[in-house]
């Protein structure tokens, strides 16, 4: 059942749009930064200071030993990529996770680039998954239940020919970076899907492969690759369900007007 799900009340919401707006803009700023030759340690550091600029924290930093600031994911690196002295290249897709904790509560949020450019048949993928979560806050109303979002982002990305990843899925978002429900992209089978109801705050977040949905884990114990070795697209986003529509909780617009001090 859902009775563990924390529904949110108004001051908690307040905290997580602002978690929120550090989240979306330091991942916004994080894109920009990467270009052709370099290191995903340098995007790393560089966001690690962007969330510190804007009064916030890791929220992944640290959390089960994860040993960075962000997760940075790719080609066929789905999730969970750790930063390193790999140089990024043009043609490359970087997939960014940006997790944000700001005076106790946590933004999430994902999204993919291209290094440069790619090939269309990788740009593709990227915009049928980033179509794919907006499907899939089309279906976050209160009333639905959990596993309408996960058909409609497993219909988005299936109708292209692509595959979903199984093993990881989008989570409730508050204090904690996850709590209830699950989100599987995909349709479990589970008979009993919570029903979402105003106040709950959940990260949506397709993963979509273009190949095979098969992942295994690298020896570091963390990252997460397409076994074909085809790459991989992730987006995300932390949501309030609300009345009506769900309102996106990690966007720009809800920065910290004055950052305070972390």
């Amino acid at each position: 059942g859902d009775g563990m799900i924390q529904l949110k009340k108004d001051h908690e919401i307040e905290a997580m749009r602002l978690a929120g707006g550090v989240a979306s803009t330091v991942l916004r700023e994080a894109a920009a930064f990467v270009q052709p030759g370099v290191t995903t340690l340098e995007i790393d550091q560089f966001a690690g200071e962007r969330i510190r600029h804007h009064g916030g924290k890791s929220a992944f930093l640290g959390y089960r030993n994860y040993p960075c600031e962000i997760c940075i994911s790719v080609n066929e690196e789905v999730v969970h990529g750790l930063a390193s002295g790999r140089q990024v290249q043009f043609g490359d897709i970087v997939s960014l996770d940006v997790g944000v904790r700001y005076d106790g509560y946590i933004g999430d949020n994902a999204t993919t680039v291209a290094v440069g450019g790619c090939d269309p048949a990788v740009q593709r993928l990227m915009e049928v998954t980033e179509n794919a979560l907006d499907e899939a806050l089309d279906q976050a109303l209160p009333g639905n239940k959990v596993i309408d979002i996960s058909r409609a982002i497993q219909r988005c990305a299936e109708a292209n020919g692509y595959s979903i990843v199984r093993e990881f899925v989008g989570h409730g978002v508050g204090k904690k970076v996850h709590e209830d429900p699950q989100i599987p992209n995909f349709d479990d089978g589970s008979r009993r899907s919570p029903v979402l109801k105003p106040g709950m705050t959940l990260a949506i977040e397709p993963m979509v492969n273009l190949g095979q949905r098969h992942v295994e884990v690298l020896e570091d114990g963390w990252t997460v690759v397409a076994r074909d070795g085809l790459p991989s697209a992730h987006f995300e986003h932390t949501i309030l369900v609300t009345d009506g529509e769900p309102e996106i909780l990690t966007c720009p617009g809800n920065l910290p007007s004055e950052p305070r001090e972390s």
